[in-house]
């Protein structure tokens, strides 16, 4: 199986699993400890967390704290949630967490849109008496990159707060700058699932969404793995240590990539792009049958998250594709462990797929 889909999850690096590994361990090493024990065994598995935040933390801006979660959804249910902010503003594009989330708590939200790639207008109007703007830093299905800084300062200027969900660019481009809440994910920067995390700005007051105990501050109750955090904090390191390689080996891919699928036509913007995630149709392409018949390939018909549905892309969509368009849309993410002879493979299978059907 080759695998390209990053966007969905991100195999789990090496240094993570080890990293995790002492506080899998059995009784005799009593790596199992409740960090929130006051013995020597729970300081041990505390501090392990204090610094799976730090390096965390690295990734973000400074001036603010991390607070772990069980996700990103997690995450974006407690920025939005919690800060008692009563009317919203989210783009059009927003991943699920944001924009069911937000629906919930704001039925009148205002949805921002964006333009035919994918970009949301750093003018774009906002209605005055907003509470909280929510824009993603990288879009998970197209890729396109949101100038979040100058949308945060829009959010600032009308005394709203702003929200990044930076789980697709967190670890692979610079921290969104301005925002006052950013929401990440373990399992896409190469750790483990079932882990993430909410950054507040110095100064940011939150309600909490679960009760309890009081860890994390108040905010977010319950015992912390130390094992996820300290994947979690290894794969955050890694990301930082290898940035420029990762990034160098990412644009290798993305100029090939674009070569081996000539052709294709690309949805989003080519130049405001994080480069690892490439979406493309071809018209009357037949996605479910090119699913199946490239089985030895990983990659997706859209969001992960919403596969199933058979809704067509609310993304795609947003750029102004029809749903006969939207449905002929695949989906190809690469990174740190992609091999160049394994995107040649999985392009020469997708292609052939596609001959077969007459598509291409």
């Amino acid at each position: 199986m080759i695998y390209l889909d990053y966007q969905a999850t991100t195999p789990l690096a090496p240094e993570a699993r080890e990293a995790m590994m002492p506080w899998l361990a059995g009784p005799e090493a009593m790596g199992f400890a409740n960090p929130h024990s006051p013995h020597r065994a729970g300081r041990a598995a505390a501090a392990a967390v204090e610094v799976a935040r730090e390096q965390v933390a690295a990734l973000l801006p400074p001036g603010g704290r991390v607070v772990f979660t069980s996700g990103a959804t997690e995450a974006i249910n407690l920025a939005l949630a919690g800060s008692g902010r009563k009317r919203l503003a989210v783009s059009a594009i927003e991943h699920a967490a944001v924009l069911d989330t937000a629906r919930v708590l704001d039925p009148s939200v205002t949805v921002l849109p964006v333009d035919g790639a994918g970009l949301v207008d750093p003018e774009v109007a906002i209605p005055e008496g907003t509470g909280l703007v929510a824009v993603m830093q990288v879009n998970n299905e197209i890729g396109t990159v949101q100038p979040v800084e100058a949308l945060a300062r829009r959010a600032h200027q009308i005394g709203a707060l702003f929200l990044c969900d930076a789980v697709q660019g967190a670890g692979k481009i610079a921290a969104p700058e301005g925002a006052d809440l950013i929401a990440l994910s373990s399992h896409k920067l190469y750790g483990p699932k079932g882990i993430g995390a909410l950054w507040v700005r110095d100064g940011v007051e939150l309600s909490p969404l679960i009760h309890g105990g009081g860890q994390e501050g108040g905010l977010r109750s319950g015992t912390l793995s130390p094992a996820l955090c300290a994947g979690f904090g290894a794969a955050a390191a890694l990301c930082t240590s290898l940035s420029e390689s990762d990034r160098l080996h990412v644009e290798k891919l993305w100029v090939k990539a674009l070569a081996l699928f000539e052709g294709w036509t690309l949805n989003g913007s080519a130049a405001e792009r994080w480069h690892g995630n490439l979406n493309l149709r071809l018209p009357g392409l037949d996605v479910a049958r090119l699913l199946s018949e490239c089985r030895t390939v990983a990659f997706s018909a859209g969001s992960a998250c919403a596969s199933g549905s058979g809704r067509p892309s609310h993304v795609l969509r947003a750029l102004g594709l029809s749903d006969r368009d939207s449905r002929t849309a695949i989906r190809i993410g690469f990174g740190r462990y992609t091999g160049d002879d394994e995107l040649e493979q999985a392009a020469g299978a997708i292609n052939a797929a596609a001959r077969a059907q007459g598509v291409l």
